[in-house]
């Protein structure tokens, strides 16, 4: 079976179900999940809202991040799905899970994935504050 079994790009709402089963395996002894939501403050300002958007690589990108994470752990599966569009307060913005046969593989390439996606992946943040304010946030 193929280790990296979702990777997407949505404007609906994400769902941790579809992403824990699409990981589930019965050689992985541990699963990692990690769920980025829209918090309400950023450096201390209120942020009321974001709004996300993608670069047309988007999908090439996340692929080579998710094969090199698929290298570089044994892991049995790996999935991540973000979000596009306009979020808010609360609302899920990615999500990631590795899958391994032991926990402490799963953490690790669990992390290294979210922070290679974060790094790395064309997908840019518009935040609007309650101030009034705005900021795009990883733009090139």
């Amino acid at each position: 079976m193929e280790v990296v079994r979702l990777l997407d790009l949505r404007v609906e709402p994400l769902s941790v179900d579809e992403v824990l089963a699409a990981v589930a395996d019965p050689g992985a002894g541990g699963t990692c999940l990690f769920v980025g939501t829209v918090r309400d403050v950023d450096r201390g300002r209120g942020v009321t809202e974001l709004d996300y958007s993608a670069h047309p690589t988007v999908a090439d990108v996340l692929r080579e991040v998710a094969d090199e994470v698929a290298a570089a752990y044994p892991v049995r599966a790996l999935a991540a799905v973000h979000r596009v569009g306009d979020l808010g307060v609360g609302e899920l913005a990615v999500l990631v899970a590795a899958a391994a046969p032991h926990r402490g593989e799963a953490f690790d390439a669990c992390r290294r994935f979210i922070d290679e996606l974060k790094r790395r992946v064309p997908i840019w943040k518009h935040q609007l504050f309650a101030d009034g304010d705005e900021e795009w946030v990883g733009s090139p």
